[in-house]
């Protein structure tokens, strides 16, 4: 097994994510002009929103997605938005249903700022408060975050601070036992919950 102490692990996984980034953007490009059209129609600019999160050692980038949010609705700082929300648009809870609001967080994997799989990234607000409770979340910062992630696999989106809690007992497992086929099984279960429209 492919460790993620091995040099053939890290150089797959780097440049893995990069093939795997561009061919996905490739392959869904025709569904990237249809929701960027859709989004536009149904709810004006932006159709594409970056809001501020924590990555790699502790340093802050911008994560990209499609806006899922009622224009003029704050998705910034300090929000969390679970299925109930009424700020989600019609055309926001089906892509967040099959998480393809999701679909431009491969521009971050290409920019370098994500890794296809690995901790979902949080903004800083709410990291402090995790680590208030668990001091361990710092282990996720040594990583770089992920489009998916195990903790998003086995506990889905996480609505309040209480449950980033309990998800990050998921990603810390995953730290501990990173391997190239633990990666693969990560994705095949993330490709069966959007195949199912179990994104949130």
């Amino acid at each position: 097994m492919i460790r993620a102490n091995n040099l053939f692990y890290r150089i797959i996984k780097t440049a893995g994510g990069y093939v795997f980034a561009v061919i996905i953007l490739i392959v869904v490009s025709p569904l990237i002009l249809f929701l960027s059209i859709l989004i536009f129609l149904t709810g004006g600019w932006p159709v594409i929103y970056s809001q501020k999160r924590t990555g790699l050692n502790g340093k802050s980038f911008s994560i990209y997605k499609f806006r899922s949010l009622r224009q003029g609705t704050s998705e910034g700082i300090q929000l969390i938005s679970d299925r109930a929300d009424p700020r989600i648009t019609k055309t926001g809870k089906v892509m967040r249903k099959y998480r393809l609001d999701e679909i431009p967080n491969f521009i971050n994997v290409l920019k370098g700022e994500m890794s296809v799989v690995g901790p979902r990234p949080e903004q800083e607000y709410f990291i402090e408060k995790i680590i208030h409770r668990n001091p361990e979340y710092t282990e996720l910062l040594k990583v770089k975050p992920g489009v998916t992630s195990w903790g998003e696999v086995k506990f889905g989106y996480a609505s309040d601070v209480d449950q980033m809690a309990e998800r990050l007992e998921y990603d810390l497992y995953y730290l501990k036992h990173r391997s190239l086929g633990f990666d693969v099984k990560i994705l095949l279960e993330t490709v069966w919950i959007v195949f199912k429209g179990r994104g949130i």
